[in-house]
C-alpha cells in the first residue's frame, strides 16, 4: 500500500487522512505542505518491534533519522521504544532536544568532524560507528583527551550489490562508505589496544529502496563470516551485528515489497544457523529502517497553479512546490503516485506531467499520470513522501521550505513552520 493507513475518501468526494480532510488542511495551512500521519508512524515502529523481537529477543529496532528529523518525529520513536540512528552534530542535537533516550542512538557517517566525535563522546551516546581507520585514531585521540570510554562498531563494506539506484547503494565494493573486509582484523586489534576505545561489534548498510530479501540474507552471512575470522584471529567476540537499513516502499502502487515478517524471519533464521557455525553466541540484532517507517506516513499537497497543452505533445500541471521540496525525482528518477485531494472519486480523464514551479527544465515531480480533468486551485496529493523529501529540501529560487503537520484522529499538529522570507535571510550578513 502506498498510502497512509487512514486514508480514505470521505463524503464530500476529498481524499482524508488521520481524520482530516485534505483541502481543508490546504486552506488551514497552506501548500505546498507536507504531511505526515502518525497512525502508520506508529504502526510501522511496532510492526518491526514484534516481527523481530518475537523471534529473536535480544534485538533493537532503531530509526534511520536521515529520512526525517525533526523532534517532534524523533520523539515518537523514543516513545514507541526506537532507539536513533543519527549521521551529523545536528541530528544528534536534534534527538537530544527531544529528550531521547542517549544510550539507543548510534552515531554514523564517514566523515564526522572532531567536533561531533567529541559531542558524541561527551554526551555518552550508546555506539559510535567508526567508519575508517583515521577516523579511529582520531576517536581515540579524543577518548583520551576526554578521559572518557566510548562503545564502537564498525562498519563493513560488505561487497553486496543490491538491485536499487546506484547512487543510493552503499554496500558494493566501490564505495566511499565503511572499512574493507580485509581491513577489519587490522581495526578491531588497534581498537584492543587503546585505553578508552570498547569494540562491541559490525555495522554494514547495503542500500535504500532494496525490494527483496535475498541482499539482507548475503549480508547476514558475510557479516557472521568476518565475526567468526575476527573470534580467531584476535579471540574478540563481537557482540552486537548491525544490518543498517534499506528496505523499500512501493512508490508507484504496483510494486512488491517484501512484508517486515518476511524479512525478519530470514534475518533470524540466517543469523541463528550462522552465529552456531561460527561459535557467535547470541549477539544483539540491531536493524535501522527509516524509509519503512515515515515514507508511506506522508502525503504533499500542492496547488495546481497552471495547466498547460502543448497538442500533439503533453499536457503540463504546474504545482507551487517542486525539486526543492522533493529532489528525488530530478536526483533518481523517482516515481510516485498521485490523485486529486478534491476530486478523490473523479474518473481519470487525462495523461499530464506534473511540473514544479523551479527553474530548471528537469523540475518534473511526475512524469506522465492520469489524473481526473486538472483545473487550476486544484489540491494535487502526491503519496510516499514521508521519507527524504523535507530531510533533502532545500531553498533554490529563495522560496521557504514547506510546513509539516502531524495529524491523528482528526486533529492536525503543526510540527514545523513554514520559513518565511525572514527566515531566508536569517543568517545573511548584510555589508
Amino acid at each position: 500500500m502506498n498510502q497512509p493507513l487512514t486514508s480514505k475518501i470521505n463524503e464530500k468526494g476529498h481524499l482524508e487522512v488521520g481524520g482530516c480532510d485534505l483541502v481543508d488542511l490546504a486552506a488551514e495551512f497552506g501548500t505546498p505542505l507536507y504531511i505526515l500521519d502518525e497512525t502508520t508512524i506508529r504502526g510501522r515502529c511496532r510492526e518491526y518491534k514484534t516481527a523481530f523481537k518475537s523471534r529473536y529477543d535480544n534485538s533493537l529496532v532503531i530509526y534511520a533519522c536521515k529520512a526525517l528529523c525533526n523532534t517532534a518525529v524523533v520523539k515518537i520513536m523514543n516513545d514507541e521504544g526506537l532507539g536513533l540512528d543519527v549521521s551529523s552534530g545536528g541530528e544528534l542535537y536534534t534527538a537530544r532536544k527531544a529528550n531521547c533516550e542517549i544510550k539507543n542512538i548510534f552515531f554514523h557517517g564517514n566523515n564526522k568532524t572532531k567536533k561531533e566525535l567529541k559531542e558524541a563522546v561527551e554526551a555518552g551516546i550508546g555506539r559510535i560507528v567508526v567508519d575508517n581507520l583515521d577516523e579511529l585514531k582520531n576517536l581515540d585521540a579524543i577518548t583520551r583527551e576526554l578521559n572518557k570510554k566510548a562503545d564502537i562498531l564498525f562498519r563493513v563494506n560488505p561487497g553486496i550489490e543490491a538491485h536499487t539506484h546506484e547512487f543510493i547503494q552503499t554496500g558494493k565494493i566501490d564505495s566511499k562508505f565503511g572499512l574493507a573486509k580485509e581491513k577489519i582484523v587490522e581495526a578491531v586489534k588497534f581498537a584492543n589496544k587503546t585505553k578508552f576505545l570498547n569494540f562491541m561489534g559490525l555495522h554494514a548498510h547495503i542500500g535504500s529502496q532494496i525490494l527483496d530479501i535475498k541482499p539482507f540474507k548475503a549480508e547476514v552471512e558475510t557479516l557472521c563470516v568476518l565475526a567468526g575470522q575476527i573470534l580467531k584471529e584476535t579471540g574478540t567476540r563481537i557482540e552486537e551485528l548491525n544490518l543498517g537499513g534499506g528496505l523499500g516502499i512501493d512508490y508507484s502502487g504496483s510494486e512488491i515489497v517484501p512484508g517486515i515478517n518476511d524479512l525478519a524471519e530470514e534475518i533470524v533464521l540466517t543469523l541463528k544457523q550462522k552465529s552456531k557455525e561460527f561459535d557467535l553466541g547470541e549477539p544483539k540484532l540491531i536493524l535501522e529502517p527509516g524509509r519503512s517507517i515515515v515514507g508511506s506516513a506522508g502525503v504533499t499537497i500542492y496547488t495546481v497553479g497552471s495547466v498547460k497543452e502543448i497538442p500533439g505533445v503533453r499536457t503540463y500541471v504546474a504545482v507551487d512546490g517542486g525539486m526543492a521540496d522533493n529532489p528525488r525525482p530530478i536526483l533518481y528518477d523517482a516515481k510516485y503516485d498521485a490523485l486529486l485531494a478534491n476530486k478523490a472519486r473523479a474518473p481519470k480523464a487525462q495523461n499530464v506531467t506534473v511540473a514544479g514551479r523551479f527553474c530548471e527544465s528537469g523540475d518534473k515531480l511526475i512524469q506522465d499520470i492520469d489524473l481526473p480533468k486538472v483545473e487550476v486551485g486544484d489540491i494535487l496529493a502526491v503519496f510516499c513522501t514521508g521519507a527524504y523529501n523535507y530531510s533533502m529540501a532545500s531553498n533554490y529560487n529563495r522560496v521557504g521550505r514547506p510546513a509539516i503537520v502531524l495529524i491523528k484522529d482528526g486533529a492536525p499538529t503543526l510540527i514545523l513552520k513554514r520559513e518565511s522570507y525572514e527566515d531566508l535571510i536569517l543568517n545573511d550578513v548584510v555589508i
